[in-house]
């Protein structure tokens, strides 16, 4: 208890290790103070400093060389990547539909012409012939097997209650490029007009690849969107062209870096091509976010009088570190889905970890060697004054922004007067924004994620009102014999099975068993919606039932099923993962027990408005006419996951430029609400900017086509903005000033941990330190130099 009632502490001192003027792994060595290179003190981080900035040039063009290089590996990588990746490899129906595969070839149409007879009606003999003759030149078509229709079945299933429509099915061969290619090939020949009949092409097939077509459009588009956005506001907020370029450059770098780093792993694994939208996302996110807090502390180091080369290894030695802890913290959360088996969480992982990696080390490596050439400037290029002159000069030379600093100080002093208002007020605000997740539904994507006007779309929406059941929606009873058994099923059991699967609630109809030596198949269509709760709980009635023989089924609402088991499995074990190394990487930035737990926490409930939302936007249907997607009444199982992983990371991103601030001024000063009050002063505007700026990158992927794209662009978006404008802002400085000086409390142990292993923000550079008051030994407000006014 002495330890959290203790008076604060001088400015030598450092709670949990780590003072300025101490031996600590995070001051770099026994009383340095300067931001130079020289002297035993500065070795670590003049060593760095002078690693990155030694040749400059060499450093930029070599830069030059791997990014060429990167465009012409990363070539031609949406070609290489998937549009599935949502079922378990693992799972009973993916072992079931393998299986089908093998015994059956053209058991499971993915391919469907949906044929308009118009007032003639399907039965029509100049349409039957028409409709004969498309399929015989389907059935000729090379990687094209199993063509069946309604004209030669008479199968219900086929032929549309309105008699106006019927379906001609087939199943092209192979993994999805290959089916693209073939569908790409027979698609214009069969696509329009033929005689008294009109032909559309539908089916999973075509729904694949027209997703992964118009994904690729949107993603060019967005990227042509947020360019010159973010240049604007990077200008806005710098003033300086030159230093709004940076950003921009480093997060070109890690986007192309990470598209090559993705064709290599599509070599030996599957990626899912929603992956690139992340990587641009991310790439300009993050990027900028690295870039605004490196070149805002080089510039303030500048405003303060430093040289060039002390004010980069003061920058260095300070938001480097963070840019550093922020980026292990991110790749933590992102790295947190390997642990699940579908490749669709797997592939944002892969292009999560590689563009966040990527733009730390361009931010690391790349922008100090920029500065280093650019020096003073940086603030070059001042395009404010054309709106604001007498302005211009000042910023240009790097002079303070004191109003915007100084605006953020004082709202962080109103927030800690009435912490118990603040804190109580945005809880359960964020709560409340939070309830409608509770009434999630999960599903499988389908044609929906599509826009309406989209040709399979407009196939399966008529298949779904106008015919009776699905005919790709059906599942699927795989029987093969027990192990041991000496022959295969006999008739008897066969028809024996069949009955007990038409008793079952909820089967519209049986159809099978179809034989290929000792297996079989059934196929059973489901009541009302494919995936729907009837056909999800129908997958587990068909897998108690009893037979003499083994089974295993598989189908839309199974996968849907195994999908949802895989990842309630595996979602206890990513969440630890993020909790665990989230809690550790926090202490060994601040010393402390309790802000790592009040990270974690604080994160999480910022999350809950984006959870919310996608509940009730896009589930419910709400706002689907202005954001122009069609409701399916459900979300994507992944999605939630995905959308965590990433919320929390970019969370933690802004929590770590916040703390690691004011972990330097409580060194510094041991003035708690002094050190939260100047935290956010310092940082209040830069991640409101950042934020700002992501989310823009954020919207400009959610202006894409398909559903699900849209969904985790908007999502994010507002994640950002809740956390940037709402946690950090109001949460995190009221919740601080109730926790008071028992924030920074540890156990002698782990203080003695943080002192040898623990990295901060470290070293103060004398450009940076503020006076103290005279009265009460506190710090006062300091000026702001950073340069940022949001």
């Amino acid at each position: 208890m002495s330890e959290v009632n203790s008076p604060p502490r001088p400015a030598s001192a450092s709670p949990g290790g780590g003072s300025p003027g101490g031996d600590s792994p995070a001051s770099g060595g026994k009383g340095h103070r300067g931001g130079g290179p020289s002297g035993e003190g500065a070795s670590r981080v003049g060593g760095w400093t002078g690693f990155v900035t030694a040749r400059p040039r060499l450093a930029l063009l070599a830069a030059l060389v791997l990014t060429a290089l990167a465009v012409f590996a990363g070539g031609g990588v949406a070609d290489r990547m998937g549009s599935g990746g949502w079922e378990d490899p693992a799972a009973e129906s993916t072992y079931a539909t393998e299986a089908v595969e093998r015994a059956f070839p053209a058991s499971q149409p993915n391919l469907l012409l949906l044929v308009d007879a118009g007032r003639a009606g399907v039965d029509d003999p100049a349409v039957a012939a028409e409709a004969a003759r498309l399929a015989k030149h389907l059935a000729a078509e090379d990687g094209v097997t199993g063509v069946g229709s309604y004209w030669q079945t008479k199968a219900p299933a086929l032929r549309a209650e309105d008699g106006r429509h019927a379906l001609i099915a087939a199943r092209i061969e192979g993994d999805e490029k290959t089916a693209a290619e073939v569908l790409d090939r027979i698609a214009p020949t069969f696509r329009g007009e033929h005689g008294p009949v009109e032909v559309s092409v539908g089916g999973p097939v075509a729904v694949q690849h027209e997703m992964t077509t118009i994904i690729q459009e949107d993603l060019l588009r967005a990227e042509l969107i947020a360019l010159p956005v973010t240049l604007v506001l990077l200008v806005m907020v710098f003033g300086s062209a030159v230093a709004a370029l940076l950003p921009l450059g480093v997060g070109i770098v890690a986007i192309l870096g990470t598209n090559a780093v993705l064709r290599g792993i599509t070599e030996f694994a599957d990626v899912s091509v929603f992956a690139q939208n992340l990587t641009t996302a991310l790439g300009l996110g993050l990027a900028i976010d690295y870039a605004l807090f490196i070149v805002r502390r080089f510039r303030e180091e500048l405003a303060g009088g430093a040289e060039v080369r002390d004010a980069l290894g003061a920058t260095l030695r300070t938001a480097g570190r963070t840019v550093l802890f922020s980026a292990l913290t991110v790749a933590v959360s992102l790295a947190a889905m390997l642990v699940f088996p579908q490749y669709f969480l797997r592939s944002f992982a892969y292009a999560g970890i590689a563009v966040v990696l990527l733009a730390a080390a361009a931010a690391l490596i790349l922008l100090p060697a920029a500065l280093m050439i650019l020096g003073h400037r940086v603030n070059a290029l001042d395009l404010r004054r054309l709106f604001r002159p007498g302005r211009g000069d000042a910023a240009a030379a790097g002079a303070p922004d004191q109003e915007g600093g100084a605006g953020w100080g004082r709202f962080a002093g109103l927030v800690m007067r009435r912490a118990p208002l603040f804190a109580f007020a945005t809880v359960i605000g964020l709560v409340l924004l939070g309830l409608p997740f509770l009434g999630v539904k999960f599903g499988t994507p389908d044609d929906r994620q599509l826009p309406s006007t989209a040709e399979s779309h407009i196939v399966q929406q008529e298949i779904r009102d106008g015919f009776p059941g699905s005919p790709t929606g059906g599942l699927e009873v795989f029987v093969e014999p027990a192990a041991g058994a000496a022959s295969g099923p006999t008739p008897a059991q066969y028809a024996q099975y069949r009955d007990r699967i038409a008793a079952l609630p909820g089967v519209l109809r049986v159809d099978g068993p179809v034989t290929a030596g000792t297996s079989a198949y059934f196929t059973v269509l489901p009541e009302g919606e494919a995936v729907g709760e009837q056909a999800q709980q129908l997958v587990h009635e068909l897998r108690d039932v009893s037979a003499p023989f083994d089974t295993s089924v598989t189908g839309r609402a199974a996968v849907l099923e195994d999908s949802k088991a895989a990842i309630a499995d595996r979602l206890p074990l990513a969440l630890a993962i993020i909790a665990v190394v989230t809690l550790l990487l926090v202490f060994l930035l601040t010393g402390s027990v309790l802000i790592p737990v009040q990270a974690v926490v604080l994160n999480a409930l910022s999350l809950s408005a984006m959870f919310g939302a996608v509940v009730w936007v896009f589930q419910d249907g709400n706002l689907s006419e202005l954001l122009s997607f069609t409701s399916t009444g459900d979300i994507e199982t992944t999605l939630p996951v995905l959308m965590f992983c990433i919320a929390f990371g970019l969370s933690m991103d802004y929590g770590v430029f916040l703390l690691s601030r004011i972990k330097e001024e409580h060194d510094r000063t041991g003035d708690h609400e002094h050190a939260v009050r100047f935290g956010l002063q310092r940082t209040g505007g830069l991640i409101t900017a950042a934020a700002v700026i992501l989310a823009v990158v954020m919207v400009a992927i959610g202006t894409s086509r398909v559903t699900n794209t849209k969904m985790l662009g908007l999502g994010i978006a507002l994640a950002v903005l809740m956390d940037a404008m709402v946690v950090r802002s109001l949460l995190v400085p009221a919740v601080m000033k109730l926790t008071g000086a028992a924030t920074w409390w540890a156990p002698r142990p782990l203080r003695r941990f943080h002192e040898r292993f623990g990295l901060s923000e470290g070293e103060i550079s004398p450009t940076s330190r503020q006076p103290e008051e005279t009265a009460g030994g506190a710090a006062p407000a300091a000026e702001e130099r950073d340069g940022v006014k949001v």
